[in-house]
């Protein structure tokens, strides 16, 4: 498993937002500024982010960008996934990416791949963005 920068800098978006009261918003700007994300990028990223259900924008000079779930219940595993698809390190060794991979032809390096993303995805769905904060 490798992080793009999309998913590193979708995770400290939401670690920012984490970091607020429940009906409090933070502007694109002051993540940009305090995370150094390039602010059309995070545009991009926070539109994902709303169209599936993770953050919510608010208009109005009090407006921007608050998390639409608690903190608690969003796992960086979640994140990742949605961002960067399988957190197995080959597609033969992912639960929900799973294709055919020439590495299936030995067992006991399937296995190892396995064992990686098993530690992978135990670790990262069991660490929340509360967490973080």
């Amino acid at each position: 498993m490798r992080l793009s920068r999309k998913s590193e800098y979708a995770l400290l978006a939401l670690v920012e937002m984490a970091k607020l009261d429940e009906q409090d918003t933070i502007r694109i700007v002051d993540i940009c500024e305090r995370c150094s994300i390039p602010k059309k990028y995070l545009e991009q990223i926070l539109l994902q982010l709303k169209g599936t259900g993770y953050v919510k924008s608010v208009r109005g000079s009090q407006g921007g960008y608050r998390l639409a779930k608690n903190p608690e219940d969003i796992t960086v595993a979640e994140i990742i996934r949605l961002i960067d698809g399988p957190l197995a390190p080959v597609g033969s060794a992912s639960i929900y990416f799973y294709e055919k991979t020439p590495i299936e032809q030995n067992e006991k390096l399937l296995e190892i791949m396995k064992d990686i993303r098993s530690y992978a995805a135990r670790r990262l769905e069991n660490t929340t963005l509360k967490d973080l904060v």
